[in-house]
């Protein structure tokens, strides 16, 4: 779809979200517990049936398993005699049951699947909600929770393209993935048979805003969404667009990860410069370290990323701060060039100890 298709397709009426005349009644049946019911039985496949025992046995699992499975989807236990489950949870339990009894995977991974998707789709349904809201708060001029009615009524509509589009993107990062691996895998080549070395070799950057907690403290709802807004998004939109990833991001600060150094230091050049740019943006500071971590769970692990982030926490305003390991990596490379390195004060570090940063400078162009 092109961006003038996109905006055409939302200048109408929303699928998914009514017209102005239609705000009383969606805030009615919205506070009707049977019409929320009715979406949820919908979504689950039917009306729930089964106790926790017998949706084991259905199933054909345990019990002690049937409990694990639900736990980690990041819910409460659930006593015996109540009645939650139907032929959906069934038929999830039964597939990742059959991957146990056949051998193809042992308990643990599968329980580790269960809570990478889990905790994923956990994050990605409060972000839909909250984007729907604010879409709606701002083209029916309503209050936050009229709008959440109006979203709880009608975000059925929406159920088959917001699935549609985590499987096509689910298989686009997984593609995507599929390409790094046979890449960093042909470039390994004699293996490393130190226990001690980390897995993986990369480059990290951390950002972060100075002053958070006390603007955060002064904004209302609106202006500290925003500027939280504005600094996700833009920090994504770099990071992803000069070939790094993001691996999370805490509030006020963002972490990345990159397959080589000069792209880890490209982005955080242009990341400081783009944040720095926007109306209403608090200052940010920068780090990168070059070194090797342990990824699991989705995050990073290991000394290198504890460095990275202890450095981005002493360095000023505007400023990128490497070590001196990682600072001779980059100017050892082609792309050292385009920097200059900025020796800095001597800082003790939380943790690291003492550390004499340098700081990254772009040369103008």
């Amino acid at each position: 779809m092109s961006a003038s298709a996109g905006r055409g397709a939302w200048a109408g009426p929303v699928p998914g979200l009514p017209a102005e005349d239609d705000i009383g009644e969606a805030r009615s049946t919205a506070q009707s517990s049977s019409t929320v019911q009715e979406h949820i039985d919908a979504l689950l496949g039917g009306p729930a049936k089964y106790t926790i025992v017998e949706l084991a046995a259905r199933a054909g699992v345990t019990v002690d398993f049937a409990r694990t499975f639900w736990r980690a989807m990041a819910f409460p236990n659930v006593q015996d005699h109540v009645v939650l489950f139907g032929d959906a949870d069934v038929a999830a339990l039964r597939v990742m049951g059959e991957l146990v009894a056949d051998g193809q995977l042992d308990e643990s991974t599968v329980i580790s699947l269960v809570r990478a998707q889990s905790h994923m789709t956990d994050r990605l349904v409060l972000w839909q909600n909250e984007a729907l809201t604010d879409h709606a708060a701002r083209r029916l001029g309503l209050d936050d929770a009229s709008a959440r009615l109006v979203v709880l009524d009608r975000v059925p509509a929406l159920v088959d393209v917001l699935q549609a589009q985590l499987v096509y993107s689910w298989r686009r990062q997984l593609a995507a993935l599929l390409v790094r691996t046979e890449a960093e895998v042909a470039e390994m080549g004699q293996p490393d048979t130190d226990p001690l070395h980390l897995p993986l070799q990369r480059a990290l950057g951390f950002v972060d805003m100075v002053a958070y907690t006390r603007r955060s403290a002064e904004l209302g709802p609106r202006a500290l969404a925003e500027l939280v807004q504005t600094f996700e998004y833009t920090s994504r939109d770099v990071i992803t667009t000069r070939g790094a990833r993001v691996v999370k991001t805490i509030g006020d600060a963002v972490l990345y990860v990159a397959d080589d150094l000069p792209t880890a230091a490209a982005v955080a050049v242009d990341l400081v410069e783009a944040l720095g740019a926007k109306p209403n943006m608090l200052p940010v500071r920068a780090s990168v370290v070059w070194g090797r971590v342990l990824s699991r769970n989705g995050d990073v692990f290991g000394p290198t990323v504890n460095l990275a982030s202890r450095l981005v926490d002493v360095a000023p305003p505007g400023a990128i701060l490497l070590d001196k390991d990682t600072a001779d990596a980059l100017t050892a490379s082609p792309a050292g060039r385009e920097y200059t390195m900025v020796p800095r004060q001597v800082a003790e570090l939380q943790g690291v100890g003492e550390v004499a940063p340098i700081e990254l400078r772009r040369l103008p162009r």
